[in-house]
């Protein structure tokens, strides 16, 4: 497996080759700055290491807290005593943060703006007496011109780091400056390892034997590639998957153009179909509206006629109305006439003259008995074969019964009161034999009593 290279100058390539065989290794990074980009403990912390990340700047001690949960991250800087500094730093340049007054000039002085913070300070003797309980399997140390004093700050008798990488030229310059500060080094047990033309290693005499390993430079055989290459090839490959991505689009793009005109014609289609559809149901709608105000003046003429029957039949029914109390009204007179013939017959019969003259009376309806019948029977015969005059008898005899039932005896005496060849009925006439026999006797009695009489009787 490659291992990836996030250093400036391959530093962990060299350290990988000689601490990779350590599990669960650990470190101290002095001058950390940032937990990606031109780290020296990166790949380191991929493959399970840990430690300590000393970073004043409060931006990258951060970074470091989100990025290294694992690590101990201490946001100030390793100095010769405890307390606090200035640190001069230059925001467009990562890693050039300096604590010498000096350097941030020179940096003025090629253009670059430059800010002062004032951070804490502490030893690496005191930070090592807190957090380190085992084996310290390498010290990076880059401040930018400050190694000497970050290294008067650490106890190498009492903390041993295996190898000990010490930045040593001046800021951005080939210049070295490890004659300042070499001897607080190799005083106490290190001996000089190599330099790449930016650090210097030392590796502690009890592990002497990562002196040779140290001994060339990064290579080929090392089998480790640049995290900023990876970076190069992803961002290359981001182009080109971007690329793709857009040619895609470009292509989906003019597919849905050419579908949303596809769609377009269909939905135009669709919507001409619609409108036909549309107009069918008008049309529909409308002849079904005609016919129903068809329906609607038929029905109103039908209801005008009605109206019209209604009137002719209320007209009718008053006409009826009208015939039926005039019947009615003749009915009561009729009655009316009865009772005073009968009244007048009753005193006719009781008077004298009618009692004297009732043989002479009976003479006469022996004569006349036949003639009643005959035109009694042709009356009754006439009356019955009118439609007219039952029309309007009908209604008087249902509301007189007593002269419904004098006429019905009336009619059956006519019926029967035939008389027999050769006698004295048969001579009548026709119209008087149709007479029953009361009728008769009275018509005849009516009639001698008439004949007899004398004016002033």
């Amino acid at each position: 497996m490659k291992l990836i290279s996030y250093a400036q100058n391959f530093e962990d390539v060299l350290l990988w080759r000689a601490l990779g065989h350590v599990a669960n290794g650990f470190y101290i990074d002095a001058g950390a700055n940032d937990p990606v980009d031109h780290s020296v403990t990166k790949a380191f912390y991929d493959a399970g290491w840990h430690g300590i990340n000393i970073e004043p700047l409060p931006a990258f001690a951060q970074l470091f807290d989100e990025q290294r949960p694992r690590d101990i991250n201490l946001a100030v800087a390793a100095g010769a005593a405890h307390g606090s500094l200035t640190l001069y730093d230059v925001p467009a340049v990562n890693g050039w943060a300096s604590p010498q007054a000096t350097v941030a000039e020179a940096h003025r002085a090629e253009g670059y703006a430059v800010s002062e913070i004032t951070v804490p300070v502490r030893t690496l003797a005191s930070i090592c007496a807190e957090h380190v309980t085992g084996e310290i399997h390498f010290l990076k140390i880059d401040v930018e011109g400050f190694e000497g004093e970050v290294l008067q700050g650490m106890d190498l008798q009492r903390w041993r780091p295996w190898i000990l990488v010490v930045e040593a030229t001046l800021p951005n310059s080939r210049e070295t400056n490890h004659a300042t500060w070499e001897p607080l080094v190799t005083a106490h047990g290190y001996d000089f390892a190599w330099f790449d033309g930016l650090n210097r290693y030392y590796v502690a005499r009890e592990h002497a034997e990562l002196g040779a390993v140290l001994s060339n430079q990064p290579n080929v055989f090392d089998n480790f590639i640049s995290y900023h290459t990876t970076r190069a090839w992803a961002d290359k490959d981001a182009a080109v998957a971007q690329a793709q991505i857009e040619r895609r689009a470009a292509v989906a793009a003019g597919e849905a153009e050419a579908a949303s005109s596809t769609a377009s014609a269909a939905a135009q289609r669709a919507a001409a179909e619609a409108a036909v559809r549309e107009a069918a149901a008008v049309k529909a709608a409308a002849e079904t509206a005609q016919k129903a105000a068809q329906d609607a003046d038929a029905a109103a003429v039908r209801h005008d006629e009605a109206l019209q029957q209604i009137a002719e039949l209320g007209a009718k029914s008053e006409q009826l109305a009208e015939a039926l109390y005039q019947a009615k009204f003749n009915a009561e007179r009729v009655a009316v006439w009865a009772r005073e013939l009968e009244a007048t017959v009753k005193a006719m019969s009781n008077s004298t003259s009618w009692r004297m003259t009732r043989p002479l009376r009976l003479t006469g309806t022996v004569v006349h008995l036949a003639r009643r019948g005959a035109l009694l029977r042709e009356i009754v015969a006439r009356v019955t074969a009118s439609e007219r005059m039952r029309r309007l008898l009908l209604p008087i005899l249902q509301r007189a019964p007593w002269v419904a039932r004098k006429v019905s005896v009336t009619l059956a005496g006519i019926k029967h009161a035939t008389p027999e060849p050769g006698s004295a009925e048969a001579q009548l006439p026709e119209h008087i034999r149709a007479l029953p026999v009361s009728a008769r006797t009275v018509l005849a009695d009516l009639k001698r009593a008439r004949s007899n009489l004398t004016p002033g009787t």
